[in-house]
């Protein structure tokens, strides 16, 4: 039978699964809510055979299609190294792919493509200088804001050199990227707000930040005692260096403090790929492990009091934030980590910028109850209300609609 639904080819410059990461986790969602509405969606990303093979469940699960190119090898350090000298951020330098250029010229030469739309501003890198179909680019973040902020918080003179020219770097490739769309589509109002305002767009839309309320089902805190020793927990991906920075002002600054209050209370840092220099921070304090790479994340979360967002950079939304609050686990977080995401300090979360405020506050949870199980039900209702996934991908297929039309 022939669907006459317009084409939506959608370029991921990663391979989504496993869903390790926010931005990873958005996209599937935004996907997964567009398949079966307005669109045939037809996904362009790098993916090996064993990849396919691996998750093909999945693939079929967020497109009626998927095109993949052949994944680019790692580089060698030393030449990721040279990419700091190159005319492009390296973040965006390591996503330039001559397969992924083919597969995309391949779909445009066959005519049945009307929307394309690119995940990441880093995608841009692959997009071609002439495209004949409308175009949409997704974006997670301010990338430039992220190395400003990255450089505001260096620890020393050459890291705070590399960090200003990345920032330069990307913020001259930002707004020459995205001009280039029919419409950018932020994650909070407040992105959107700075791409009109910084670089000049006249057509910059936000979608909510979504989350899959049945996978993330809400539960109230767990009781210490009894032979459980409380239980502090951070989840992000730990090859990120914004959770690096804010995962190690955690434990140097913050945790000796919770632990003079709260000397039994363990600290449990959930993610991928943590540094060894970090874990090695980790053994020299008290009570502080790391899971490394997790197939799920919910049994950590339901098994702590609160957890923790120390987060002293970033950019974008903390789609964790949203996940955390859905299970019922209280949040404390500072104001970057918690930004842009429209939930209210002390009604959703505590909100504390300092190494003492974070402490305190993780303490005074820690300690009462009656204050952790109010703060899980009205995050939850609030999630609940406003931040469902689908509620995010109706708003993302309508701006399509609207940048079609």
């Amino acid at each position: 039978m022939k669907d006459d639904r317009p084409c939506l080819a959608f370029v991921s410059p990663l391979f989504l699964f496993p869903n390790d990461a926010g931005g990873k986790i958005r996209s599937t969602n935004i996907l997964r809510g567009l398949k079966g509405g307005s669109f045939r969606v037809r996904l362009l990303l790098p993916a090996s055979a064993e990849q396919q093979q691996r998750w093909a469940p999945e693939l079929q699960s967020v497109c009626d299609e998927y095109v993949p190119w052949q994944p680019s090898m790692q580089r060698p350090r030393v030449w990721r190294a040279l990419d700091l000298l190159g005319d492009l951020p390296v973040n965006v330098a390591a996503d330039r792919s001559k397969p992924a250029e083919r597969v995309i010229a391949q779909q445009l030469a066959r005519a049945d493509v009307d929307l394309m739309v690119f995940d990441f501003v880093h995608a841009s890198v692959l997009r071609p200088p002439r495209l004949p179909v409308r175009s949409v680019c997704f974006t997670h973040n301010v990338e430039a804001e992220i190395f400003a902020r990255h450089a505001l918080n260096a620890k020393d003179a050459l890291r705070r050199w590399v960090w200003r020219s990345q920032h330069a770097k990307m913020h001259r490739f930002e707004a020459a990227a995205l001009r280039q769309y029919d419409t950018v589509i932020a994650v909070s109002e407040r992105d959107a707000q700075h791409f009109k305002s910084e670089y000049g767009l006249s057509r910059a839309e936000a979608i909510p930040t979504g989350v899959d309320l049945g996978h993330f089902g809400w539960a109230l805190p767990p009781r210490s005692g009894a032979g459980q020793a409380p239980k502090v927990v951070f989840v992000g991906s730990m090859d990120s260096a914004a959770n690096i920075d804010g995962v190690r002002f955690f434990i140097e600054q913050a945790w000796p403090r919770v632990l003079a209050s709260v000397p039994q209370a363990q600290l449990q840092i959930v993610g991928r790929r943590p540094p060894a220099s970090l874990v090695a921070i980790g053994r020299r304090s008290t009570q502080v492990s790391f899971t490394g790479f997790v197939d799920d994340v919910r049994p950590f979360v339901r098994s702590a009091q609160v957890s923790v967002i120390p987060l002293l950079v970033g950019g974008g939304t903390r789609i964790k934030a949203f996940e955390l609050m859905a299970m019922g686990c209280p949040v404390v977080s500072t104001a970057v980590g918690i930004e842009g995401l429209g939930v209210q300090a002390g009604e959703h979360h505590l909100e504390r910028d300092t190494a003492d405020g974070m402490a305190d506050a993780v303490v005074t949870l820690l300690g009462n109850a009656g204050q952790r199980d109010a703060l899980s039900q009205r995050a939850r209702a609030q999630v609940e209300q406003r931040f469902g996934h689908r509620i995010a991908a109706q708003v993302f297929e309508d701006i399509c609609l609207r940048t079609l039309a």
